[in-house]
């Protein structure tokens, strides 16, 4: 199985309001992919980070193999999440994936 982690911090013109609801938005987008993209196992987005977090969202997406990482980063769904919900708000992110 494959593990893939992506830290991301939101664009500094975001408000606290703006960043609470984009946030939500991020979680509900990637989350809703479970069942939709072959090979993925699970998913869970994190974006209550405690105040010493230097992070504002974390994604925990487990694969079945990493062809199966591959399909994801391609897939039509995922790619309208990024596109949408994710890449407009975002100014980092940290990338680590590894086999477990």
């Amino acid at each position: 199985m494959v593990k893939h982690v992506i830290l991301w911090q939101l664009k500094d013109e975001l408000d606290t309001q703006q960043k609470e609801k984009v946030k939500s938005e991020i979680k509900q987008g990637l989350e809703g992919l479970s069942g939709k993209i072959p090979g993925l196992l699970q998913i869970h987005v994190y974006k209550d980070g405690l105040s010493s977090s230097n992070a504002d969202l974390m994604l925990d997406c487990e694969f079945a193999d990493e062809a199966a990482l591959k399909g994801y980063a391609v897939h039509p769904a995922h790619v309208a999440v990024a596109g949408q919900k994710v890449r407009p708000y975002t100014k980092t992110r940290i990338c680590l994936d590894f086999e477990i």
